[in-house]
C-alpha cells in the first residue's frame, strides 16, 4: 500500500479518497451490511482447532488488496511459470524419474513424502497434465518483489471465498468498485469450466465435484463451486466403478462421470489401492484413472509437489526442466536431509524457521506446523540437534518471511 517514502502508492489514492468521502459512520454501515450479507449467505469455514470442529462465519477483509495491472501481469506470469515447472516435475517423478537419476533431486526428498503415491507411478493423466488448478501463498517482500511462501497443488481452495468477498464488497462499495475498474472474476471461472469440459469424452457435459462431505472445513466452497459452475456435488458413496469407468448413482440409474474436480485428498480417494481405512473414497478409482476411464483434476499424486523439501531444489530443477530460472522467487529453503544444509540450518538457527519437510507433524519436537528457531531454548536446541542427526530428512529450515502488511477496518 505504501511506497519506500511512506506515501500511498498511486493506484491506492483514488480508493482512499473515496473512503474518505464516505466518512467513518457511512463506512461502518456499509461494512456491517457486507458482513451481514456473508452471514445470511451462510459463508463459513470449519475450524478443527475447536472442540468438535465448529463452523465460524467467514471473516471479510473489508479493505481489499489492490494490485495495479502491471504488477498483476508480472505476478500472474510468474505463477503460471511456476505451475508449469511443478507440472513438468510431476510428469517426471511419476514417469521416467530423470531428475532423481541425474542427481538434480535426492531420491529421499521424493520417497519420504506420504504424497508420493506409488500405485500412480507410470500413470499419465488424460490430456497429459497433472495440474489443472494451482494456487500459491504469496507475499510482497522488502525489495518490492512478490515471493512465493508455499505451493498448493493437492486440492487448492479459496476461489469460492474470493468470489463471495468480491460480491460482498461490490454491494458495500458499488461506486468505488466501478471507479477502480477491477478485473472481473467471471472470466477465470468460465475458463476453468471450459478446461474441464474439454476433457469430457461422453459429450454429456457432466462433471462431478468430489467432496469429503459437510464436515470438511471448506465444504461451503465445495457446494458454492458446484452450484456456480454447474457441476454435480458428489461424495464417495454416490459413486461406483464399473468396468474401469466411474459412474454416479442417480434416481434414474447409473450415469457416467468422465471428469471429476477433486476436493478430497488423494490418499482418501480409493481404499483398495491407497488408504485402506478411508470411508470417503471410491473402491477401484485408481484403476479407473489408470485405464483412462476417468480423469481427476488435480491428478492423484499431485500433492507431492506441495512438499517444502522439494521447494529447496526448485531453482535447480527449473534449469533442467524449463531451461532457465524462475522469475518469481520463493522463500529460501534448506532440506536437512543433506549434511551441508543440516549444518547450515543449525549454525543459522536464530534467523530461520523450522518446518516439517513433508507437511506432517513431528511429535519429537511437538511440532505441527513450524517453529521459530530464535524461540528455542538450550534444551530444545539440543533435542533438535539430535533429531537432525537421526531424521534430518523430516525437516527443512526456511528464511523468516518478511512481507508487507495490509490495513484492516476495525470499526
Amino acid at each position: 500500500m505504501m511506497d519506500a517514502a511512506g506515501q500511498p502508492r498511486a493506484h491506492w489514492i483514488p480508493f482512499l479518497a473515496a473512503l474518505g468521502e464516505l466518512g467513518p459512520e457511512e463506512l461502518r454501515r456499509r461494512f456491517d451490511a457486507a458482513d451481514r450479507y456473508l452471514k445470511e449467505s451462510g459463508v463459513f469455514y470449519r475450524v478443527y482447532d475447536d472442540a468438535g470442529g465448529k463452523e465460524r462465519p467467514w471473516a471479510l477483509s473489508h479493505v481489499p488488496l489492490l494490485i495495479e495491472d502491471a504488477d498483476w501481469q508480472q505476478l500472474s506470469a510468474g505463477l503460471a511459470e511456476r505451475a508449469e515447472l511443478l507440472d513438468l516435475l510431476l510428469a517426471d517423478l511419476y514417469g521416467p524419474a530423470e531428475m532423481v537419476a541425474n542427481g538434480a533431486l535426492p531420491a529421499a526428498a521424493v520417497a519420504g513424502s506420504p504424497e508420493f503415491l506409488r500405485p500412480l507411478v507410470g500413470v499419465k493423466p488424460r490430456g497429459g497434465r497433472f495440474l489443472r488448478f494451482y494456487a500459491a501463498d504469496v507475499g510482497r517482500g522488502p525489495d518490492g518483489r512478490w515471493w512465493v511462501l508455499s505451493d498448493r497443488t493437492q486440492a487448492p481452495s479459496g476461489v469460492g471465498y474470493a468470489l463471495e468477498n468480491r460480491l460482498a464488497l461490490s454491494r458495500a462499495l458499488p461506486d468505488v468498485s466501478r471507479t477502480l475498474h477491477m478485473e472481473r472474476l467471471a472470466g477465470f471461472f468460465q475458463a476453468f469450466r471450459t478446461t474441464l469440459l474439454k476433457l469430457d469424452r461422453t459429450g454429456e457435459g457432466r462433471i462431478g465435484l468430489l467432496t469429503p462431505g459437510p464436515l470438511n472445513e471448506t465444504y461451503f466452497e465445495h457446494a458454492l463451486l458446484a452450484r456456480y459452475l454447474g457441476f454435480l456435488l458428489v461424495e464417495g458413496e454416490d459413486l461406483t466403478v464399473r468396468g474401469n469407468a466411474l459412474f454416479v448413482r442417480t434416481v434414474a440409474g447409473l450415469r457416467r462421470l468422465d471428469v471429476v474436480l477433486r476436493r478430497l485428498d488423494a490418499d482418501f480417494t480409493d481404499p483398495l489401492e491407497l488408504n485402506a481405512r478411508s470411508r470417503l473414497g471410491v473402491p477401484g478409482l485408481v484403476q479407473a484413472v489408470r485405464s483412462g476411464g476417468t480423469v481427476l483434476a488435480n491428478a492423484l499424486g499431485s500433492g507431492l509437489v506441495e512438499s517444502p523439501a522439494l521447494m529447496a531444489f526448485l531453482p535447480r530443477l527449473a534449469t533442467h526442466l524449463l531451461g532457465h530460472g524462475l522469475d518469481l522467487p520463493h522463500v529460501g529453503t534448506w532440506w536437512c536431509g543433506q549434511e551441508t544444509e543440516r549444518t547450515q540450518v543449525l549454525e543459522h538457527l536464530d534467523s530461520l524457521v523450522l518446518a516439517p519437510a513433508f507437511g506432517q507433524a513431528i511429535p519429537a519436537l511437538d511440532m505441527r506446523t513450524s517453529l521459530l528457531g530464535a524461540d528455542l531454548d538450550g534444551g530444545a536446541r539440543r533435542k533438535l540437534s539430535r533429531l537432525l542427526s537421526r531424521r534430518g530428512s523430516d525437516l527443512v529450515g526456511q528464511d523468516v518471511a518478511r512481507i508487507s502488511t495490509m490495513p484492516v477496518w476495525t470499526g
